[in-house]
């Protein structure tokens, strides 16, 4: 009897807490838009439901799209060396500053564009590495746009 609460609680507990973090959203920093007065940087958490895209700061929503509106989604990647974190280890220790020189940062990035009548614009957040593909998928299966990845896009003046 023990075993079988044990495993049911195994089971049960966790799939009850991603459910629930499913349904609340994606932690987002918004890194730049036509969003008004949002500054770059602010943690906002991005709400995709099947007919709107919600963009929260606390409690109070920020934004709401409607994801017929969103007319492109698109996502790229900023890759740099820790040079900064490397110097500051190597005045500690020249051996893990000098590794720590070698290593990459990425940080995935996630552009909405939209027309909703008059009102158009666009945005970019930043998504954590464990959710961008996620916030991905779930744009791309709300508005039935496919996502463009900006890195490969050649820009022609």
């Amino acid at each position: 009897m023990k075993a079988l609460c044990a495993l049911l609680l195994c089971i049960v507990l966790p799939a009850t807490l991603f459910g629930a973090d499913a349904q609340n959203g994606y932690n987002v920093k918004y890194d730049g838009g036509s969003l008004g007065d949002m500054k770059v940087g602010t943690e906002l958490r991005l709400v995709i439901n099947s007919s709107t895209v919600t963009l929260m700061k606390d409690q109070t929503a920020v934004s709401t799209l409607p994801a017929s509106s969103i007319t492109e989604v698109s996502y790229g990647q900023d890759v740099h060396r820790r040079v900064g974190a490397a110097i500051g280890l190597a005045v500690v220790s020249l051996g893990i500053g000098a590794l720590m020189a070698l290593t990459k940062s990425k940080k995935h990035f996630v552009g909405l564009t939209w027309a909703d009548g008059d009102k158009k614009g666009g945005l970019a957040i930043q998504c954590d590495k464990n959710d961008y593909r996620g916030v991905l998928l779930a744009l791309e299966g709300v508005t039935g746009k496919k996502a463009v990845n900006s890195d490969a896009m050649t820009v022609k003046n």
